[in-house]
């Protein structure tokens, strides 16, 4: 693969609150559940530290769980809550600046997307908005109010603790039918009270309860990134909002609680959102907004990045000239990139180089180490 246009825009510094990045590269959440017991080891230290290393502005890690019992959908998923979880993160913030890197914990919370079948030694119930899952089947009881506030000031504890470590910024999962997209999406959101409702407005309240809580235990100059999708894991076709005057509506009340950063998740970065104009989901964001946008989509493979878990299926590595030209022109501020910097840690660093050549493809086997 080779890149002819020249790579100098995703190599400008960016800058937000306190968060300085050398460079516009953004390692995008991926979930490696390589955490035994919710415990990041040295091994997750280095697999952060590694990219940290090869010219990847900011890093955020894979989602780790608030301190919530229904918080995590597997056991290998880090916690960001308890004394020895939130020392293994202590370490991977020590190692990540020390070899020259910016990074953000993203804070998560599963939702009714979480399988208690995985965890045989609990009996605890999935919990969301209305006890849906993502098919629309009760599942558990609706979350009481009650529940609500607690789940509230779990989110604002762990961007707490987040700071207190020496994190840069403070991803809220906010995405992909997990809490926070239940509330969203009126599959999983039936509630008739002032967390649910008919109108997609109200159905924000619990992420704006969140921002908030979150502001306030963080400060006015620490970053709060909020990652959204339209898209869910069993709805690829989706939509949160079906035009740019409902995105709008929807985004308004996130960003005056208090977000910096949006990162829109979509399964291709290059594909239109809406009819009547190029612009992807990061794009339309930032200029309704105003604020930076991080697009994430395939970036630097051949294929979708849902057909690369098909049996025997990997990723080419592809050019990235039209990303850089929509970059330039300002559709986006930071490009988030996943499987590809997976695979190859150094990514970034061949990229900046023009080393193209050695990229490395992205395959299913990676998936089973942190390289």
């Amino acid at each position: 693969m080779t890149t002819s246009k020249t790579t100098t825009a995703l190599f400008q510094p960016f800058e937000v609150g306190n968060l300085k990045l050398d460079n516009r590269i953004v390692m995008a959440p991926m979930t490696r559940t390589f955490s035994p017991g919710g415990i990041p080891g040295p091994n997750v230290a280095g697999y952060y530290r590694r990219r940290a290393e090869n010219a990847v502005g900011l890093i955020i890690t894979e989602g780790t769980v608030i301190n919530h019992p229904a918080a995590s959908a597997d056991h290998g998923v880090p916690h960001f809550y308890g004394e020895e979880a939130l020392e293994g993160w202590a370490r991977v913030v020590r190692e990540v600046h020390e070899a020259g890197g910016k990074i953000a914990p993203q804070i998560w919370h599963t939702g009714t997307a979480r399988d208690k079948n995985k965890f045989p030694d609990s009996n605890i119930d999935s919990v969301g908005p209305s006890g849906l899952n993502l098919k629309g089947e009760q599942v558990s009881e609706p979350l009481s109010v009650e529940e609500i506030q607690g789940l509230v000031q779990a989110y604002a504890q762990a961007a707490a603790d987040a700071k207190r470590l020496g994190f840069d910024a403070v991803e809220i999962h906010g995405a992909h039918g997990y809490l926070i997209d239940q509330f969203f999406w009126d599959v999983t959101n039936k509630r008739t009270d002032a967390y649910g409702g008919s109108d997609l407005v109200d159905r924000t309240r619990f992420a704006v309860e969140v921002i908030e809580a979150v502001r306030a235990a963080v400060g006015p100059d620490f970053p709060i990134i909020f990652r959204f999708s339209q898209w869910k894991p069993v709805n690829y076709d989706a939509k949160l909002a079906a035009n740019p005057e409902e995105l709008e509506r929807f985004l308004a009340p996130l960003s005056a609680a208090g977000v910096d950063i949006f990162h829109a998740s979509t399964r291709r970065f290059w594909e239109p959102e809406f009819e009547g104009s190029d612009l992807n989901l990061a794009g339309w964001t930032r200029k309704i907004t105003g604020k930076p946008a991080i697009t994430v989509g395939s970036v630097g493979l051949d294929s979708v990045f849902t057909s690369l878990f098909e049996e025997g299926k990997g990723g080419e590595a592809a050019g990235i000239e039209s990303l850089i030209e929509r970059l330039e022109r300002g559709e986006f501020d930071l490009v988030a990139v996943g499987r590809a910097l997976l695979t190859d840690p150094a990514w970034a660093a061949k990229i900046r180089d023009n080393r193209t050549d050695e990229l490395q493809p992205f395959t299913r086997e990676s998936l089973a180490t942190l390289s």
